[in-house]
């Protein structure tokens, strides 16, 4: 559903800069676009590919600024929010939790990092990596929540105050943006869904189909061909392909991203817990355990997480 979700939104934002041709069109070409990237380069040239793109996720930092905005109130309003105890509020807020720490995420990461070590022809990891994947994981979860902060912003202060209260596509969303921010904005937000869409896509799947590899014992990996490990580029068509089959049956991309985005904040937490687990157990990690503040803040994070999950639940029954 993510992926099909993605699909559909760049296929919209495509349409809206190219109108002469319709959405479906450009979602099938984006699709197959992807694929032939995905089978066809190795690795190296992939997270070449997805590093460039990360760029088009500032684009959405850009926006509130075109755009008159009362900062005192937004500083007031992030430091001090309104909460409500509902399914509607708790329904974002643990979509909100779920976006920051996907369960996907923990598979893709620690897959790229073992392929950055076999490329580097590292045997051992040593402290000084360790220190690297650190600093990696902090600047990025650093950037792709400013960036989140920023789409919040724009919604809130751009979107919302503009009477827009209600959005089922993406296409709407730009189409909304630009009599209230300019053209410049709406170009700039299409460009951000496109960017997005082509890191976030090659991701998803590739995670899916590395944690299906690792269980089933399949020969994966990006570096291999496509002949070397058929049934794991094999999952990746077939994921690709259900996701762009959501646009042919008329399924909204905005609530498939909410509710994987549910999804993902109700199972975070018993990955958190397996991962904060494995990180203090001496047999595995060895010399290398979590610090106390490691585990403090791995704890934090489980409370927080799991109490928003049963809160959610509470409320939905």
């Amino acid at each position: 559903m993510n992926i099909g979700a993605d699909i559909q939104g760049m296929g919209a934002v495509a349409h809206m800069i190219c109108p002469a041709i319709p959405v479906s069109v450009f979602c099938v070409v984006l699709t197959a676009l992807l694929l032939f990237i995905i089978i066809r380069y190795p690795y190296q040239k992939i997270a070449m590919i997805l590093k460039w793109l990360c760029l088009s996720l500032l684009l959405y930092i850009i926006v509130p600024f075109l755009v008159g905005q009362d900062w005192a109130m937004v500083a007031k309003k992030t430091f001090i929010p309104t909460i409500k105890f509902d399914k509607e509020f708790l329904s974002i807020i643990v979509a909100i939790l779920g976006t920051t720490i996907s369960p996907y995420l923990f598979f893709w990461q620690t897959t790229m990092e073992a392929e950055d070590q076999k490329h580097k022809g590292v045997v051992f990891v040593d402290k000084s990596i360790l220190s690297e994947m650190k600093t990696d994981v902090n600047l990025g979860m650093l950037f792709s929540n400013m960036v989140m902060f920023f789409m919040i912003l724009t919604t809130g202060t751009v979107l919302f105050n503009g009477g827009i209260h209600k959005i089922d596509t993406v296409d709407q969303a730009a189409k909304a943006l630009e009599p209230l921010a300019g053209k410049l904005t709406y170009f700039i937000f299409a460009s951000g869904v496109l960017g997005t869409g082509m890191l976030a896509i090659p991701v998803l799947a590739g995670s899916q189909s590395y944690m299906l590899a690792e269980t089933l014992g399949w020969k994966a990996g990006l570096d291999k061909k496509f002949s070397q490990a058929k049934p794991f580029y094999g999952s990746i068509i077939i994921s690709l392909l259900i996701g762009l089959s959501l646009d042919f049956f008329g399924v909204s991309p905005i609530k498939a991203l909410l509710y994987t985005a549910i999804v993902y904040g109700l199972t975070a937490p018993i990955m958190i817990a397996v991962i904060m687990h494995i990180a203090n157990n001496e047999k595995i990690m060895g010399k290398h355990t979590n610090t106390r503040l490691s585990n403090i803040l791995g704890v934090l994070t489980f409370i927080i997480m799991t109490t928003a999950a049963v809160g959610l639940i509470y409320f939905l029954f």
